[in-house]
């Protein structure tokens, strides 16, 4: 979804500068789908479009999701000045964002000409009020309770949202397409092709793609009425259709869904389904305080009984014994 309003995404070749502040527990992913777009479109400019500058709260190296330190220049500063502030935002996120963080947030608004919540770092947008009125999204397994957190939020499952002078991404790859959104816009399209290619990046996404549960990769192309099947179950968790309603919608028997999923799953649709609605399950309830009966409800069982014995028979323990202990 965009709104974008910001001279920044207008076509001008003065270059960009731009503060990325990496928080610990961020993903390296997340962190290069940010810098590197940058650094190949200097590449193959042969120009200087984009200064940036890595930061952390303070001033320490930021450690990654993979045991990798990112290496920075200095602390967080909400005195300097900028065009584009990039909140890179990870796993303990959403604790940091409840400390005097979301002040200086604040502050640092009025030094920059937009800003950015690249996955988690929305978390921190949002509590410092930079996301009410606004449409915003985040990473898909918190698509719920960054709803329910933020309800003055317009939430979106985009991929990437544009509103204004603010902006939000839903992960590493919706980050990449951002970026060659942010390049395409400004400095051309014959940049960006050329900035997609140093990635071999052929799949870019418009930013109102719905953000999947089960990513494919290529599987549309290889296997189409395999790709719209789960496309299906995972439209459907809450409620969830038969297979063969799903084979229908396919266009195929039930049989021959079998057969699909079969050889190229290694197992049935129905349990592939099953599956699929367990592992929302298991995120709510390690990633939320969400009651087992709304966890039940919420992906497609008639009760809490049902729900933990099924997820009892699939990870060998109840669905308690993987709520963390506080």
């Amino acid at each position: 979804m965009n709104s974008e309003t910001s001279p920044l995404f207008l076509p001008n070749t003065k270059a960009l500068d731009v503060t990325v502040l990496v928080f610990s527990g961020a993903s390296l992913m997340c962190v290069a789908s940010t810098i590197d777009p940058m650094r190949a479109a200097n590449r193959v400019s042969g120009a200087n479009l984009f200064n940036w500058r890595i930061v952390s709260l303070d001033g320490e190296p930021t450690m990654t999701t993979c045991g990798l330190p990112i290496a920075v220049s200095g602390s967080f500063d909400a005195a300097e000045k900028g065009d584009i502030l990039l909140v890179v935002g990870g796993f303990g996120t959403s604790d940091i964002a409840r400390t005097t963080f979301t002040a200086n947030l604040r502050r640092a608004v009025h030094n920059y000409r937009m800003i950015g919540g690249i996955e988690a770092g929305s978390w921190l947008l949002g509590r410092a009020g930079l996301l009410s009125g606004r449409k915003a999204t985040t990473h898909w397994e918190d698509m719920e309770e960054f709803t329910a957190e933020f309800p003055d939020a317009d939430v979106r499952p985009d991929r990437y949202v544009i509103d204004g002078p603010v902006f939000t991404s839903g992960g590493a790859s919706p980050t990449f397409d951002l970026m060659l959104h942010l390049i395409r816009s400004r400095y051309g399209m014959s940049v960006a092709l050329d900035v997609a290619s140093v990635f071999i990046y052929d799949d870019a996404h418009a930013s109102n793609d719905a953000q999947p549960l089960v990513s494919l990769g290529r599987l549309d192309d290889v296997h189409p009425k395999l790709a719209s099947a789960i496309r299906l179950m995972e439209r459907h968790i809450e409620q969830p259709l038969t297979i063969g309603a799903i084979a229908r919608r396919c266009g195929l028997s039930a049989r021959s869904l079998e057969k699909i999923f079969a050889k190229a799953v290694g197992e049935g649709p129905g349990r592939y389904y099953l599956r699929l609605r367990l592992k929302v399950a298991r995120r709510l309830i390690t990633d939320t305080k969400s009651p087992l009966a709304d966890i039940a409800a919420r992906t497609g069982f008639s009760s809490a009984s049902a729900f933990t014995r099924t997820f009892r028979n699939f990870e060998g323990k109840p669905p308690s014994a993987f709520r963390p202990v506080h």
